[in-house]
């Protein structure tokens, strides 16, 4: 075990991984009081050791470590990757290329759905973890030998676990399956956090234009102030009081000093004059500018009967081929299939298509059927006249 701490050490590390084909790689970090994630630790390992690299150390340059992950010439090894890539990508505006996801990769593989990096490790390497340590303070030093063997393991066990994936995607042909996950991972717009569609994960019921317009707006300022002070953003504000402001708009600025949750002399803050100038702003704007959201149905459209062969089609396919069938088509993409002639959806492209969305659309088409033999199910080719 290995803990780096100063740049030197980290140059000479970076400097012999950077001749491996391949590393394993983990994040530890802290989000409890930041809007972006603080990177507390990065764990390697090749086919011979494993380091900690203590990203929070007063004598370290990462820069050598970062030219590492966007080196071409050496795959990158995770485990549900999503968040460290989000963390790379805030951090320097880049991604890490190649990659490669083991949690991707067993769902491909036959591991089941989101298969967790404990379950991998116990099925395919046959060892346990101990998790215990998982929820420590890693932003705390100096870090214990228990915090390091628990976070050393992350990439210790992911060699193994990468070593069986990758041979039985070969064996069964299927690389290019992952490959073609990994592009989605390593693209920008997946990790942008853009403060005008902030408004999206706000949860409200209906409302008017003038409403949505103000609701959006006042999102925008909280997610723009949450960023530019790398805090949460329920810090600035929580999501009862835009919906309030949204729905009753203070008068005066001064009003906003009275609204549940906001603090006396708000509006005096420069916060609070942000988020009056941006009320302002959204007050303003001409009808003709205001949002139009689709309108929603009173009545509830039933499902078609088709979506339910769609599923079971589904679970036959993938169970036949080893295949998550989360991985291949979700709930949605079925309900868009059983309801429109041609869905863009992604189980009618590249390798989805071949696994699931030609039967699907052959058996929407009267084409195809499906009979039971017992607790089989079968898939019938139908000739027609």
């Amino acid at each position: 075990m290995t803990l780096i701490t100063d740049t030197a050490s980290l140059e000479a590390l970076t400097e012999r991984l950077s001749k491996a084909a391949y590393i394993t790689v983990d994040t530890e970090f802290m989000r409890d009081s930041s809007y972006y994630s603080k990177l507390c630790l990065v764990q390697v390992a090749d086919s011979e050791g494993a380091f900690a690299i203590d990203t929070l150390s007063e004598d370290l340059d990462l820069g050598s470590f970062y030219d590492l992950m966007f080196n071409p010439d050496v795959l990158k090894v995770f485990h549900a990757c999503r968040q460290d890539m989000e963390i790379f990508f805030h951090a320097t505006g880049k991604l890490p290329a190649p990659i490669f996801d083991t949690q991707v990769a067993a769902m491909v593989c036959g591991f089941g759905e989101s298969a967790g990096y404990e379950t991998l490790v116990k099925q395919i390497a046959g060892k346990s973890l101990d998790k215990t340590a998982r929820f420590t303070d890693w932003a705390r030093r100096p870090l214990s030998d228990r915090q390091l063997d628990y976070a050393l393991g992350d990439v210790t066990h992911l060699r193994v676990v990468y070593d069986r994936l990758s041979s039985q995607l070969v064996s069964s042909k299927r690389e290019a399956w992952v490959l073609e996950e990994m592009e989605t991972l390593t693209s920008p717009a997946t990790y942008r956090l853009e403060p005008q569609d902030a408004w999206k994960r706000i949860k409200f019921r209906s409302g008017t234009p003038r409403f949505v317009a103000r609701l959006q707006a006042l999102a925008q300022w909280r997610e723009e102030q949450a960023q530019s002070r790398d805090i949460p953003r329920n810090r600035v504000a929580k999501d009862d009081i835009l919906l309030e402001v949204s729905a009753h708009p203070p008068s005066s600025p001064e009003a906003l000093d009275h609204v549940r949750g906001l603090s006396k002399g708000f509006h005096a803050s420069a916060t609070g004059k942000d988020l009056w100038k941006a009320l302002q702003n959204a007050q303003a704007l001409p009808d003709s500018a205001l949002p139009v959201l689709p309108k929603k149905s009173r009545v509830p459209q039933k499902t078609p009967p088709i979506a339910d062969l769609l599923k079971v089609l589904l679970k036959s396919r993938c169970d036949e081929l080893g295949v998550a069938p989360k991985l291949v088509a979700n709930s949605a993409d079925i309900e868009e299939l059983a309801r429109q002639d041609d869905p863009k959806i992604k189980a009618l492209t590249g390798w989805r298509y071949d696994v699931y969305g030609r039967d699907a659309l052959a058996l929407k088409n009267g084409e195809l059927a499906l009979t039971a033999d017992g607790s089989l199910i079968e898939i019938v080719e139908i000739e027609k006249d």
